[in-house]
């Protein structure tokens, strides 16, 4: 009987897949980042805000404890800075659980996210390289 759900010790396991959480649990039944309605973007870049406090919801940011999700995005922004598409890839949960998480820790203080310049309004090509070419002949 592969891949059958079955209940063991209190607990819902999927043969293959492991235990079973469904997202509304890990967001709270909240299917939006926050009471500010924060909209974070696949390419908004997280980082982890150093005055934020130690993650526990006991250091320097209020709230409440913060749960395993939470924790395990926080670790991933730690080392290095971090997409939101990465981290829902890195942290295997779908983007919209991830974003209500991001949404909590950016509240709470121990985020911080920032979006990358849009194509838009970055310096024309031709303009690069003009200044790279007058810098080589300096």
């Amino acid at each position: 009987m592969s891949g059958a759900v079955r209940h063991v010790e209190g607990q819902w396991y999927d043969a293959e897949a492991g235990p079973l959480v469904r997202p509304y649990a890990m967001t709270g039944g909240r299917t939006k980042p926050g009471p500010h309605g924060v909209r974070f973007d696949l390419i908004a870049l997280v980082v982890v805000d150093p005055a934020g406090g130690d993650g526990d919801g006991a250091g320097g940011a209020a709230g409440p404890p913060l749960g395993p999700e939470h924790r395990a995005l926080l670790g991933l922004c730690r080392s290095e800075t971090q997409s939101v598409a990465e981290l829902a890839a890195e942290a295997d949960l779908p983007v919209g659980v991830v974003r209500v998480l991001l949404g909590d820790l950016l509240e709470a203080g121990h985020v911080k996210v920032s979006r990358p310049v849009p194509p838009a309004q970055l310096p024309d090509e031709r303009i690069l390289r003009e200044v790279i070419e007058g810098l080589r002949a300096l």
